[in-house]
């Protein structure tokens, strides 16, 4: 199997990913659907030399031993690559997701204009979350871009592994990769505060330690971005206190309500014209409402009501709100936006202009919309 050919074919189809498995043909993702290619079905030693060409020496210890792997990789010519091997059944398996090489502009990811303005936060969290493959790898490197084109930084990013590579603009850069530049996210953040940093970006959070460094970073006056496999700002809330002990939470709350700046979430649904995705996003800042709900665990339920509610003033919209915008622009159908939103029967009525004198809620998107 030529793999270069495989990839090669992923780019001229538009494909987000591309999966390869012994006795299957190679499989790729459009537009979130999957896709077989008319290439013949690998072997598994078709794979073995794959793992041959593409890993390096000290990568292929470590796939041996542990049995997967996350790394990137180039290829001249073509494309940059996450690429994730393991196995199944006993044999190789592996997951490949496109990188380009240059980083898009917010401007060009349609992403609201609050988050050009949440970059420059002299300190605090920001926290992109969504599930896997809806764009929030690529909205932090936006970010980051964004402030390396615009002001002086000097800005860290620990990363497994390094996905879109910087060059230093007006800012400098340090990509640190985990296994390569750094035993694991822990180690590379343990000294993170002596390498002066103005930005640190971690590539996810996936534990307690680094939660808790991020927030401690974050309360020393520097701006961290990061990552969070969660749906939506609420339940982002709600999965940092999980982190933690069950005595610890008060001091979480008060920690988080002190220094997160925003949570932002994205869902990519399908462009009616069936090309491509377009980005559905909910933004929520970090209000004195909203700091009072998060420190009391009774109201974080009321998180939703008040990102509703903020519309006008802080920039905030809900992900029905943000579907709305997106089926009244006439970028997505009814269908789709019904089938991403938080509450069909409720965008259902707005949709057909039929609301209760008593509701409130979408007042403030409704006055944007009327201004």
């Amino acid at each position: 199997m030529n793999i270069r050919h495989i990839l090669e074919r992923t780019l001229q189809s538009a494909a987000s990913d591309l999966h390869i498995k012994a006795g299957t043909a190679p499989t790729i993702r459009v537009d979130g659907e999957l896709l077989a290619l008319d290439e013949p079905e690998p072997t598994s030693q078709d794979l073995d030399n794959v793992v041959e060409q593409i890993l390096t020496p000290k990568q292929r210890k470590q796939f041996e031993d542990l049995n997967e792997i996350d790394f990137a990789f180039s290829i001249p010519g073509v494309s940059r690559f996450r690429a994730n091997f393991y196995r199944q059944r006993g044999t190789v398996a592996m997951a490949f997701r496109q990188i380009p090489f240059g980083v898009p502009p917010l401007e060009e990811l349609h992403l609201p204009p609050v988050l050009s303005e949440l970059i420059k936060q002299p300190r605090g969290l920001i926290l992109v979350t969504g599930t896997v493959g809806q764009g929030k790898s690529t909205t932090l490197a936006s970010m980051v871009d964004h402030v390396n084109r615009t002001v002086s930084r000097n800005i860290i990013t620990i990363e497994d592994p390094v996905e879109f590579l910087h060059r230093d603009e007006l800012s400098m850069i340090s990509q640190r990769e985990v296994g390569l530049d750094t035993g694991s996210f822990h180690d590379g953040l343990k000294h993170i505060l002596r390498q002066d940093p103005d930005i640190i970006l971690i590539g996810e959070i996936r534990d307690q330690d680094t939660m808790k460094v991020a927030i401690m970073a974050a309360d020393t006056g520097h701006l961290v971005l990061s990552t969070l496999h969660t749906p939506d700002a609420a339940q982002t809330i709600n999965r940092i206190i999980s982190f933690f002990p069950l005595h610890e939470h008060d001091e979480v709350r008060y920690l988080l309500a002190s220094n997160l700046t925003a949570v932002t979430s994205l869902r990519l649904v399908p462009h009616k014209s069936g090309e491509g995705r377009v980005p559905a996003v909910e933004v929520m800042m970090n209000t004195s409402t909203i700091s009072e709900y998060i420190l009391d665990a009774d109201k974080t339920g009321m998180i939703y009501k008040a990102i509703q509610e903020g519309v006008n003033q802080y920039g905030m919209q809900t992900f029905d709100q943000a579907l709305m915008r997106l089926y009244r622009e006439d970028q997505i159908t009814y269908e789709e936006a019904v089938k991403n939103c938080t509450n069909p029967a409720e965008f259902d009525l707005r949709a057909r202009g039929i609301h209760s004198a008593s509701d409130s809620s979408w007042e403030a998107f409704e006055q944007e919309r009327a201004g």
